[in-house]
């Protein structure tokens, strides 16, 4: 079976360079026949004409490709993964790390959380990472600079046994030289409504993606409510790193670039061992009883 592509800014292809359909299939795998088939049968890939009548492609056709060969590798039929690559494409456009997850993966199981909840969530995966002190990848997003500089020192420890870590909040300026690095987001980002933490490692995948309810002005800062995807699915929480990753690039953090870059050349996902998945649940229904949460300055 062929091995899942990973998703990611192909590493030789600057943004908004046009292909050839020729280059196209080098990309994929695929052959130019069979991208003219898909073309005529299914709409897909969709390319853009030169006045000569010629098609070209874009860098996000190369994704969408991509994404479509996952699926199949998944034992999905030709057209729904084609209509998947759709949606996903579609969500990803909005700069939603939730949506695009959402429309990637439809049967992901989404739950309405409070903030002590999603805090319990979380550092029971930071926790196990650190526990694990494997070279895994590490993203999370704050919100606001005020609620990551509560966890700063928890993400610096997680940093040193990093591979790469990366943050996002609304910092006044991008930051590559501390650890974790860090992405500013700007005003209109719709990462400053969602909350990610995503362990993407030899030893543990987890993943907790959410997004901000709207319309709760009055609610207490512990009992805001969040929608929320938590998994241990290997491929899922790639996909969260990439995703998480790619919006800091459009952004033009270099290390954002430079994490996609270590996410292309990583092995394929691999879910989470069931001892792993097993002490990742343990710490979730430990912390969220309140004893631990009750110790811990709050994110």
């Amino acid at each position: 079976m062929r091995t899942a592509p990973i998703l990611t800014q192909p590493p030789d292809l600057a943004p908004g360079t046009l292909l050839t359909i020729g280059e196209l299939a080098a990309h994929t795998g695929l052959t130019p026949e069979l991208l003219r088939t898909w073309e005529s049968r299914h709409g897909f890939p969709e390319p853009t004409r030169l006045p000569s009548g010629h098609r070209r492609y874009t860098d996000d056709d190369v994704r969408a490709v991509q994404r479509v060969l996952a699926e199949r590798d998944r034992g999905v039929r030709l057209e729904h993964a084609i209509e998947a690559a759709r949606r996903a494409g579609n969500a990803a456009d909005s700069g939603s790390v939730y949506a695009s997850l959402c429309a990637r993966h439809p049967d992901l199981a989404t739950y309405t959380l409070t903030k002590r909840t999603l805090l319990a969530l979380s550092w029971a995966i930071e926790d196990e990472c650190l526990a694990l002190a494997s070279r895994a990848v590490l993203v999370g997003t704050f919100q606001k600079q005020r609620y990551f500089g509560q966890s700063a020192a928890r993400w610096a420890d997680l940093a040193r046994t990093a591979r790469a870590a990366l943050v996002m909040a609304d910092f006044e300026a991008h930051d590559d030289a501390p650890a974790p690095a860090r992405v500013a987001l700007p005003p209109d980002s719709p990462l400053l409504r969602e909350w990610i933490v995503a362990c993407d490692g030899p030893g543990l995948t987890a993943a907790l993606v959410a997004w901000e309810l709207p319309g709760q002005h009055d609610v207490t800062e512990a009992g805001r409510q969040f929608e929320a995807v938590w998994t241990v699915e290997g491929r899922v929480v790639r996909d969260t790193a990439v995703l998480t990753a790619e919006v800091g690039a459009a952004l033009g953090s270099g290390s954002s670039r430079d994490l996609l870059q270590i996410l292309e050349e990583a092995p394929p996902p691999r879910a989470a061992s069931a001892r792993a998945a097993t002490s990742v649940f343990n710490r979730m229904v430990a912390y969220t009883d309140g004893t631990v949460l009750r110790g811990r300055t709050a994110r």
